[in-house]
């Protein structure tokens, strides 16, 4: 699709202006790399004075002016565009450009130099160069909203999450304060044990955070080396066999023999602990979780698979997004901080990998994450780029 860029042509002579108006009325300019086409849209004027008006209702993006005016010169009309704020491009057009002419144009913000005569030819490329320019302002300023949004975003849902457990907190501090009469000490235990598990979870959620800010980033010091997976996932089950043990739940892991790759291990434990235990929290009692780890063809995969409460497809299309948690009558007791998921899904992309779930309402889920070994790098420490 073709955009617009508006182009006004300030310039006292009448044949300069139609030249030019010529030359551009059907010109084009493509920029692949940034995806972009731009046509353009001409308006003239033959003053400063007239180029001012016309600027207060056409807004024209780029500004092809005249040194030489009658009345006001092309200094003046720059004078004016910085004295309010206008924002566009300018391109100098002079006949008799001095040093000192060129820096005060530069000083007011001129962008640009064309020297009479100019052929067609040059005329487009200093039109190309400042539609350039133009169109990498603008993503610049998108960039840096969309920045500011997220932030936002970001700080909007942190606080969300942060206010519940420090309420509950609160509250069980004043019950402590306060110290009821006749209160029995397993019911100071009780209180005390709810204050902790809310420090745990609020815990978890900085522990995630700076996971996750230390792989967008590329601040994450990688140690690549070669191990053996199905050793990690062993130590991975001895982590959360307590929380399953509770329950009553099972833990699967028959692996046919050692599945060895070059990886980070801090990387493969994270990916694996996050997949275990909600494949333990969100299970049933007495239920299972099969954890299964094979080379197949190029890939190597882990499938975790448990036999809990499983998801909706909606439910399962909202999973990977950040403080996303599934939230419903039968997770609301659930703690998390919604950050999991997504960090397993950017080292899988690290490992030029991917996850996809399974899930079946009331039956359990299956989640699978492949990894690509030959996209690792081969030295033994490395700076990742950020995702």
């Amino acid at each position: 699709m073709t955009e617009t860029m508006r182009v006004l042509i300030v310039d006292d002579e009448p044949g300069m202006r139609l030249a030019t108006e010529r030359t551009l009325r059907q010109f084009q300019v493509d920029f692949p790399d940034l995806e972009a086409k731009l046509g353009f849209d001409l308006r003239q004027a033959a003053s400063g004075e007239e180029g001012l008006e016309v600027i207060q209702s056409f807004r024209p993006q780029l500004l092809l002016l005249d040194h030489k005016l009658p009345g006001m010169s092309g200094l003046d009309v720059l004078d004016r565009i910085v004295e309010q704020k206008i924002e566009l491009l300018t391109v100098m057009i002079t006949a008799y450009a001095s040093l000192e002419t060129a820096i005060r144009a530069t000083k007011l913000g001129a962008f640009d130099f064309l020297a009479k005569p100019f052929t067609p030819e040059e005329l487009r490329m200093t039109v190309r160069k400042a539609a350039h320019h133009h169109l990498l302002q603008r993503r610049a300023d998108e960039l840096a909203r969309e920045k500011r949004q997220i932030r936002f975003q970001f700080l909007s849902v942190l606080a969300h999450e942060l206010k519940a457990p420090i309420a509950a907190i609160e509250g069980y501090l004043c019950l402590l304060k306060d110290l009821p009469a006749g209160m029995e000490p397993q019911q100071f235990a009780q209180v005390i044990d709810r204050s902790l598990l809310r420090l745990e979870g609020m815990r978890k959620l900085i522990f995630d955070l700076l996971d996750l800010t230390r792989i967008e980033s590329g601040q994450k010091k990688r140690e690549l080396a070669e191990h053996d997976l199905v050793a990690i996932a062993r130590l991975c089950l001895e982590t959360v066999q307590p929380s399953a043990a509770v329950r009553r739940i099972e833990l699967v892991f028959e692996p046919i023999g050692p599945v060895v790759m070059t990886a980070d291990r801090g990387e493969i434990e994270i990916i694996l602990n996050n997949l275990l235990s909600n494949a333990v929290k969100y299970n049933r009692d007495d239920g299972r979780v099969t954890l299964t780890i094979a080379r197949e063809a190029d890939r190597i995969w882990i499938r975790v698979t448990d036999t809990g409460i499983g998801m909706t497809p909606e439910e399962v299309g909202r999973l990977f997004g950040e403080f996303v948690r599934i939230k419903n009558e039968q997770t609301r007791m659930i703690l998390g901080s919604g950050l999991g998921l997504s960090i397993v899904r950017r080292l899988a992309h690290l490992y030029g990998g991917e996850v996809s779930v399974d899930s079946t309402p009331g039956e359990g889920s299956t989640f699978s994450v492949w990894l690509a070994p030959a996209d690792c790098c081969d030295a033994k420490t490395a700076t990742e780029p950020a995702v």
